[in-house]
């Protein structure tokens, strides 16, 4: 049910939807990391090599690398683009030896920012005309020690979000979220 109404819903807009048909293929979105320049997909127990085939074959114009992810449940749960350029990223171990894997698979350097919590490394970068570079990010009172690391940021609106509840059925900032690039036709 879930899957068919964002369906309509983006068909509303007039965006273009690519359904994958091979049952043997799984993606999941908290394991697709879009910098802007490529993609990193993580291999989890949600997503395997097939879909990243699949996410590279509809997406030819960007370089596309496969990141495994260990004692997590997503890519996206110790790191994030945190501004154009910038990976937030967490300071576990596995957090850590992703970011090795996706800088080694690169050939762009992108700057880091590192948390000291991988669940705040999860935030949700909007470039938005009239503000600017604007960030939600895991509040204080959630993640002080990641939150004094964001406020460094002073380039950048930020927006603390309390995720608390959603946090304890894995419900990330950006499993919360679909961003979509259209101009507003008001």
């Amino acid at each position: 049910k879930q899957v068919e109404a964002m369906k309509r819903v983006l068909e509303s807009l007039n965006l273009n939807i690519v359904e994958m048909v091979d049952e043997n293929a799984t993606l999941d979105g908290g394991d697709v990391l879009f910098t802007g320049r490529e993609f990193f997909v993580g291999l989890s127990r949600r997503t395997n090599q097939r879909g990243a085939e699949i996410l590279a074959d509809t997406f030819k114009d960007y370089a596309v690398s496969t990141v495994p992810v260990h004692d997590a449940l997503h890519l996206k749960s110790f790191c994030s683009m945190a501004g154009p350029n910038l990976i937030a990223i967490g300071s576990s171990e596995a957090a850590q030896k992703a970011l090795k894997t996706m800088q080694q698979m690169s050939d762009h350097r992108y700057d880091k920012l590192t948390v000291p919590d991988d669940a705040a490394a999860n935030c949700m970068y909007l470039n938005i005309p009239s503000k600017g570079h604007v960030l939600l990010h895991r509040a204080p009172e959630e993640y002080p020690e990641s939150a004094k690391v964001f406020e460094k940021l002073k380039d950048h609106m930020l927006i603390p979000i309390a995720n608390t509840e959603l946090e304890k059925v894995d419900g990330s900032l950006t499993c919360c979220s679909v961003l979509i690039n259209k101009a507003s036709e008001l």
